[in-house]
């Protein structure tokens, strides 16, 4: 199935609040999105680190039920 789109986009302000690891920002409409991953060691470190250990009591967080 081909699809042909012509778009106009006009961006006056855009303010990204913050990026994660998996974080798309899409403007218009794409045929594709390839995931990539990219991974440096940029301190040069030749073993792995120690295991994390938790720190404190976990929480525990009550939601509340939704409105109907």
């Amino acid at each position: 199935m081909i699809f042909t789109i012509h778009q106009s986009i006009n961006i006056h302000f855009l303010k990204i609040g913050s990026i994660s690891n998996s974080s798309v920002v899409q403007i218009g409409s794409t045929g594709c999105i390839q995931a990539q991953s990219d991974v440096y060691n940029t301190g040069g470190y030749t073993e792995a680190a120690e295991p994390a250990e938790p720190v404190g009591e976990p929480s525990i967080i009550r939601l509340q039920q939704p409105d109907q």
